[in-house]
Formats: structure tokens, C-alpha cells, sequence
């Protein structure tokens, strides 16, 4: 009869884990199902193949923005306004049709002004736009 009694002890003193990890699962659906997938959206930028060869001499052909790191906006040596690159762009486009936009930026400047002066050349008529880096 001891024998008996101390096997219907050990039984007792068992944890069943079962009903704790049913709501290990739960939660764990729950959160997965209620979780909020944000797909971030950005500008995709094809970058061009880097080379040690110097760029030809594009002051000249093209249209060529150059940002600061302060955001001064500056086109031919002289600093104009945001507001007055589409302007800029539609007079400089009509002297030389194949001229293209290029965004000289620097580094630590805002995307922003990517953006804003992109923005304008479209509504200039200019879809060829490249952005470039200051050393």
C-alpha cells in the first residue's frame, strides 16, 4: 500500500504544460496576426557603375545644380531660390535641348532639395536627371 501511495504522489507533483503553452501559441498568433507591416516607400536610384576615368567637361552641356552643405542652391556660380529652378531650367532648356539636369550635392546636404529640384525639372520638361556628389 506505500507503494501505491508514493507513485499517486509523484503524479501529483507534476506540472502539466500543456494549457500554458496553448497560450504561449495564442499570444504568439495574436501578435503576428496583429502586427503592422509598413512598407516604406523611397526614390529608387539606379546608380552607374563607378570609374576612375574624370567625367567629360559637363558644365558646359549641361544644366548642373549644386546644393551645400548649408541647402544653398546655387546654378552657374550664382545662388537663387528654390522657386526659381523650374524658370532656370525651361530658359536654360530651350538653348540647348539635349542638356540634362545634373544635381551636384553635398554629402551631408537634405534630400529634400533632391526632391524639390527633380520635381521642378519634370515640370520643366527635363525627365533626364542624374544626381552626383561632392568629394
Amino acid at each position: 500500500m506505500a507503494l501505491g501511495k508514493r507513485r499517486k504522489e509523484e503524479d501529483e507533483s507534476q506540472i502539466d504544460m500543456t494549457p500554458m503553452l496553448d497560450v504561449v501559441f495564442i499570444m504568439l498568433i495574436f501578435f503576428i496576426v496583429t502586427a503592422s507591416f509598413v512598407n516604406e516607400s523611397g526614390i529608387s536610384v539606379s546608380r552607374p557603375p563607378t570609374s576612375d576615368q574624370p567625367p567629360p567637361d559637363s558644365e558646359n552641356t549641361n544644366i548642373v545644380f549644386r546644393i551645400s552643405e548649408s541647402n544653398e542652391l546655387t546654378l552657374e556660380g550664382r545662388r537663387i531660390d528654390i522657386r526659381a529652378v523650374r524658370a532656370n531650367v525651361e530658359r536654360m532648356h530651350a538653348e540647348k535641348p539635349e542638356a540634362k539636369v545634373v544635381i551636384s550635392s553635398h554629402p551631408k546636404s537634405r534630400t529634400e532639395m533632391f526632391v524639390k529640384i527633380s520635381d521642378q525639372a519634370r515640370e520643366a520638361g527635363v525627365y533626364d536627371i542624374s544626381l552626383s556628389t561632392d568629394e
